[in-house]
């Protein structure tokens, strides 16, 4: 279906971005892209599920909600903490985020994974 391929292709994208921003050392940058990059890997999995557009929401546990994904604990915790780094990227001013190059590089690491897991649920 073609709107699953453009969100696949968007995370794609994003999740390149993040990796290069990140080496970068633009932390905050490189982390809110690899957000999006499980944004749009989620929002793929929900027109799977429902055949119709996503919600323009960035809830990760709402659209895996949507979509119907059986996550594990591990999983979801990883939704829930990573939901920081979309309200940091967007509102940099009100959310102080001390960020560093190592726990950003983990972070990126298990972001990338949880691309991959969507990627081949798909």
């Amino acid at each position: 279906m073609k709107q699953i391929e453009y969100w696949r292709f968007g995370s794609e994208e994003d999740i390149a971005a993040a990796s290069s921003l990140i080496e970068k050392r633009h932390l905050r940058h490189g982390l809110f892209f690899a957000h999006l990059a499980i944004e749009k890997m989620l929002k793929a999995h929900v027109v799977r599920k429902t055949g119709k557009e996503p919600p323009y929401i960035h809830n990760l546990i709402r659209l895996a909600e949507i979509a119907e994904l059986a996550l594990d604990s591990d999983r979801m915790t990883l939704l829930r903490d990573f939901s920081f780094y979309q309200l940091a990227g967007r509102y940099p001013d009100h959310i102080k985020a001390s960020l560093d190059f190592g726990t950003a590089k983990e972070d990126l690491a298990s972001m990338k994974e949880m691309v991959e897991w969507l990627t081949a649920k798909l």
